[in-house]
């Protein structure tokens, strides 16, 4: 079993910055794909950056550019870290671990993580 938790969410003003951090615990060791998801009110779950054992990340279109994934393998902890924060970028941000291969295939689908947070709300006003 692995344990995910989500913080670092906030209410911040347009164009500000966040750093996003999940806590991975338990059986870390078999994860194949780690990412970070979105959910917007009344909108499907979205996938905004994921990391490949052994492979490059990976970014959703929306957040390109502003947004960087990274990982402290020491710490089990991953991180989120997003910049010039968009009013559209408001959602709950989840953090998913997947330990089977297809997540190498399509790393945005969130039916091929089996670990998800709880997430962290994050907020941002124009």
């Amino acid at each position: 079993q692995v344990q995910l938790v989500e913080f670092g969410g906030d209410s911040v003003q347009a164009g500000g910055s966040l750093r996003l951090s999940c806590r991975a615990s338990g059986r870390t060791s078999a994860s194949t794909c780690m990412g970070w998801f979105r959910q917007a009110q009344g909108k499907a779950r979205e996938g905004v950056a994921a990391i490949v054992r052994g492979g490059r990340p990976t970014y959703g279109d929306s957040v390109l550019g502003r947004s960087t994934i990274s990982q402290d393998n020491a710490k089990n902890i991953l991180y989120l870290q997003m910049t010039n924060l968009k009013p559209e970028d408001t959602a709950i941000y989840y953090c998913a671990q997947a330990v089977g291969d297809w997540c190498r295939i399509n790393r945005f689908a969130p039916s091929t993580y089996n670990y998800w947070g709880q997430g962290t709300q994050v907020t941002v006003s124009s």
